[in-house]
């Protein structure tokens, strides 16, 4: 009987450690799951909260458990290389990110707001950070993409000062280059671009590729474009009576002689109604290219009036308050935008429209 008292009492302490830690977690889930109730932000800080405690819970079971010294050091030292082992294989990619999203700090070839493209993903830049980099695509969709993918990967920006548009159209070996090409490349003028220029990129079987193409300096209406290039070449090549049909395309039916394939002239002009795909798809895109142009102005302004007072009085006294005056307000306008885009992020999240 005294044996069964004595191998009770050595159990004691430990079965008191496993009351009072299922307590304690109990406890402290209680009130941290009351506190961020509200709060979905907070899912991650108390998931950590949670898995920290209770790791330190089985430490002080095994510390309490009825066994002799050296088992018990055995115990934590197994422990601990689990723990070790774990965080040495997960530590590779979470390093190299870290280290990834440094090196596009210190390149800064791209910025938020840039146009970008990844591999086969294509869309603008959203926010950068120290793990990842979200990018809003042509959909309007936010894609999280590993800073480590993201070094790895060819990257193409598109610059600020413009960009190539292009687009490709098959016509027949009837109709003259020299024509076409003027045709073309004034249809590229008509959609905004400058500098417009064809190229012959093929002699097929039956029909010529032509490439049309021309400097977009206004960058923000990308994709637009494209679709404006088009749209103005299929008009410049119908006013000029040349048709954009296979070739193949009279061997299908009798046809009239004569007969053309030109849409009668319409009035009315659809896309002067539609609103901009930039303007829908990128809206969270312009929001951060906007902080990131109010942020280089900050740092713009700091630059000079460091570069004054190391050289000593280049700004007078009123030139100096005026940048520290701008300086304040872009703060301030810096501050405001950077509130709304995370209000705007939040009802997203939340299914539910941000108040204007």
């Amino acid at each position: 009987m005294n044996n069964y008292l004595e191998i009770a009492g050595r159990f004691v302490p430990v079965l008191g450690t496993i009351a009072a830690v299922l307590v304690i977690l109990a406890a402290i889930n209680w009130f941290l799951r009351r506190r961020w109730q509200n709060n979905p932000d907070a899912q991650f800080r108390f998931q950590l909260i949670m898995l920290a405690l209770t790791f330190a819970g089985i430490l002080a079971i095994v510390v309490a458990l009825p066994i002799n010294d050296a088992v018990r050091g055995q115990l934590l030292s197994l422990i601990g290389i689990l723990l070790s082992a774990a965080i040495a294989l997960s530590s590779t990619t979470f390093i190299g990110n870290i280290m990834a999203g440094i090196m596009l700090k210190v390149v800064r070839n791209a910025r938020p707001g840039d146009f970008i493209t990844v591999a086969d993903l294509t869309g603008r830049i959203t926010e950068m950070d120290l793990l990842h980099t979200e990018i809003q695509t042509e959909f309007r969709d936010l894609v999280t993409v590993p800073n480590l993918y993201m070094v790895t990967q060819p990257l193409q920006v598109v610059r600020s000062s413009g960009s190539i548009i292009s687009a490709e159209v098959s016509l027949g070996y009837d109709v003259s280059h020299g024509r076409v090409s003027q045709i073309l490349c004034d249809a590229a003028a008509r959609a905004g671009l400058k500098d417009g220029f064809v190229q012959v990129r093929e002699l097929g079987d039956f029909s010529i590729t032509y490439r049309v193409a021309g400097l977009l300096e206004d960058i923000q209406s990308l994709i637009s474009a494209r679709s404006a290039l088009r749209v103005a070449m299929l008009d410049a090549l119908h006013e000029n009576d040349i048709e954009i049909v296979s070739p193949n395309f009279i061997n299908s039916r009798v046809l009239e002689e004569g007969r053309t394939f030109i849409p009668a002239p319409s009035d009315t002009r659809s896309e002067a109604a539609q609103p901009l795909a930039e303007d829908v798809a990128f809206d969270k895109a312009e929001e951060a290219a906007s902080v990131e142009k109010i942020r280089a102005a900050i740092r713009d302004i700091d630059t000079r009036l460091s570069t004054s007072d190391r050289e000593k009085g280049e700004l007078d006294r009123d030139g100096k308050a005026a940048l520290e005056a701008e300086k304040a307000r872009l703060v301030e306008q810096l501050k405001t935008a950077e509130e709304t885009m995370r209000a705007e992020d939040s009802a997203a999240d939340h299914g539910t429209s941000s108040p204007d």
